[in-house]
């Protein structure tokens, strides 16, 4: 499956935001990259914003264009407010919760993790990070995988990534998907309205 495998720390400077999680480099040179970025007061257009928005989504989530588009069109074809249901869709993602859940450090991780069998939804292997859990459903760590050092050592530093919308049982290794997150359940700094503007033209 295509995914983004560039330079992580580039991309964080761009947004000025560290959207793959703490970033050193971002702390150090929190401007732009490139030869002018420090210097760069270039005002930025409304088109300009809202692309920025959705390229902010789409590298925050790890979701390349055909498929952020799919998503979209799922999310305009919903009750509701559109962004509000895209961050929804995007936030039911295999790969999203097992991160969520404290499972993997990252979101990059928790792709691996799930494409290389180690994670079950309802007790059943599903190796497929794009996923959409439904209300209910259960995601646990296959038990083969429970001793991996990446589960364990993530599980052990992840107090911080317990939400309304998620349980977890440390003890059986198992989370349950409640249900849809609503907007203000979503910690991630993405305007939605723009990404909808942006689509709409």
């Amino acid at each position: 499956m295509a995914r983004y495998i560039g330079p992580k720390s580039k991309i964080a400077r761009k947004f000025g935001e560290p959207i793959y999680g703490p970033d050193k480099y971002l702390e150090k040179k929190n401007y732009p990259p490139g030869q002018h970025g420090i210097n760069r007061r270039k005002k930025t257009s409304e088109y300009g914003i809202q692309l920025r928005e959705k390229q902010k989504a789409k590298y925050t989530y790890g979701v390349l264009e055909r498929q952020f588009r799919n998503i979209f069109e799922k999310a305009n074809r919903s009750k509701g407010i559109t962004g509000e249901v895209l961050l929804g869709l995007l936030e039911s993602r295999l790969d999203n919760v097992v991160f969520r859940l404290g499972i993997a450090p990252t979101r990059a991780a928790a792709r691996q993790l799930v494409s290389h069998r180690h994670i079950t939804v309802d007790g059943s292997v599903v190796n497929i990070p794009s996923y959409t859990l439904k209300a209910g459903q259960l995601i646990g760590v296959r038990e083969k995988s429970k001793s991996l050092e990446v589960i364990t050592a993530a599980l052990s530093s992840s107090s911080a990534h317990r939400y309304s919308w998620l349980e977890w049982d440390n003890h059986t290794m198992v989370g349950k998907f409640l249900n849809i997150p609503e907007r203000s359940e979503i910690p991630e700094n993405i305007k939605e309205q723009s990404i909808v503007e942006l689509y709409s033209k």
